[in-house]
């Protein structure tokens, strides 16, 4: 296995003393911006009671951080309260270095010594093996997600926690404020259709944090030969509430992965991601504004497509007629440094904006084009549309080449919404 020295960057712990942001501070006098404690903040704060006389193994990346940029596992090495014995990356990787779809690989990190471990796709068996390897007692996972179905982190969580189960292990989340806030929008998961980007039936948009997320999967999806619930700790944040959106907040934001620069980008993200599933389109990777900048090569979209957009004012939001080259395409290298036409989404009124609804109706005014492709994968005969495998069915991409009209797709998930809302309230904490 490829082993690299990591280097000493995100979440640096500055010389002299750790502090931690007070527990329970008021909020600032900032109109309109709330203080907000992450579970972190609350764990240094507590002098991370919690993993008093434990072996720790740390699931994270570099949103681990503390209101300080300080990262969770360089505070636990420097207070000497915490017995941290390894660090296990994601996708993208510990310190966040790799691209969609890549790893850091497994090496050293250079300012703890610490043993990182690639843990990006890892199943539930590799999981349980890493655990009993390392030896840990309790597993602390720290990410920031954001808020979607398929951003592939709560997955990471969902199948670490199995694995902590079957291996015995304590599992701690230390809760983050979803970017996206607490509404839940969108299709339900389908069984069929279940992949890394969807392993468990929530809805698209689910409106909830990590630790509501792990109270959730703890219940309702641990397999039966986990054996048991983990046993699970969440540390909640302090100050947070449903209806706060990151930029409502006084939380630094880290990207959580290379192409969500900004929180902007995580507002539009669980809608206009679709366009992964769109060949002919490209959901702006290798530009200054990915998942808001949409188009096609020039020769095949063009300035009607925001005109239209436009005509059907949608709630909350404007389209810029755009146009742009992107530097990375992601699966569709044809339109790497291409001319692309389109719109650049621009979130005008984020208390009525619908992320969902107006992808869905992006994708029925770009199906109007000829060039307009789904994106094909060969590998999945069975289940070749990758839009599918971020709808959670084929539903959503039969409907639009049939002619179907946006309230027509959006009410079509109305009633499994409904029920998902139902079964997520026991869980939630804010």
């Amino acid at each position: 296995m490829e082993r690299r020295k990591f280097l000493a960057g995100a979440g640096a712990v500055a010389a002299g003393t750790i502090a931690a942001a007070a527990p329970g501070s008021p909020a600032q006098a900032v109109p309109g911006i709330r203080r907000v404690a992450t579970g972190l903040d609350m764990l240094v704060g507590s002098g991370f009671a919690a993993l008093a006389g434990q072996r720790v193994g740390v699931v994270s990346n570099p949103t681990g951080v503390d209101s300080a940029y300080r990262h969770l596992v360089d505070l636990m090495h420097e207070s000497g309260n915490v017995q941290v014995v390894a660090a296990f990356g994601p996708e993208h990787g510990f310190r966040g270095s790799a691209q969609a779809g890549g790893s850091e690989g497994t090496g050293t990190d250079a300012r703890t010594g610490i043993t990182v471990y690639d843990a990006y796709g890892a199943s539930q068996a590799k999981w349980e093996s890493l655990f009993t390897q390392t030896a840990v007692d309790t597993v602390v996972f720290d990410i920031q997600d954001a808020g979607a179905r398929f951003y592939t982190y709560i997955w990471t969580m969902y199948t670490s926690m199995v694995a902590a189960a079957r291996a015995g292990k304590r599992y701690v989340v230390l809760d983050r404020p979803n970017p996206v806030g607490g509404r839940a929008y969108g299709p339900m998961m389908t069984s069929a259709y279940t992949s890394g980007v969807g392993l468990k039936e929530i809805v698209q948009q689910h409106g909830m944090t990590v630790g509501e997320l792990a109270r959730l999967f703890n219940a309702e999806f641990l397999p039966a030969s986990a054996g048991r619930p983990v046993e699970l700790e969440v540390v909640r944040c302090k100050h947070w509430k449903r209806d706060l959106l990151a930029a409502d907040t006084d939380l630094p934001w880290v990207m959580p992965s290379p192409n969500m620069p900004t929180p902007d980008t995580a507002l539009v993200y669980p809608g206009t991601c679709l366009f992964e599933g769109v060949a002919s389109i490209t959901e702006g990777r290798g530009t200054c504004r990915p998942f808001e900048l949409i188009g096609g090569h020039a020769d095949d979209f063009d300035y009607h497509w925001g005109d239209r957009l436009n005509a059907r004012n949608l709630p909350g939001v404007e389209f810029r007629e755009a146009y742009f080259s992107p530097t990375s395409a992601g699966q569709k290298p044809a339109l790497l440094n291409k001319l692309c036409a389109g719109v650049e989404v621009k979130v005008v009124d984020r208390a009525t904006y619908d992320p969902i609804r107006t992808a869905v109706a992006m994708l029925v005014e770009a199906r109007r084009y000829p060039a307009f492709a789904w994106r094909f994968d060969s590998y999945d005969a069975a289940r070749p549309y990758w839009v599918d495998k971020l709808t959670g069915s084929p539903r959503l991409r039969t409907m639009i080449d049939a002619g179907a009209e946006v309230d027509d797709v959006v009410g079509a998930w109305a009633d499994e919404l409904s029920a998902f809302e139902q079964q997520r309230r026991p869980y939630l904490l804010y």
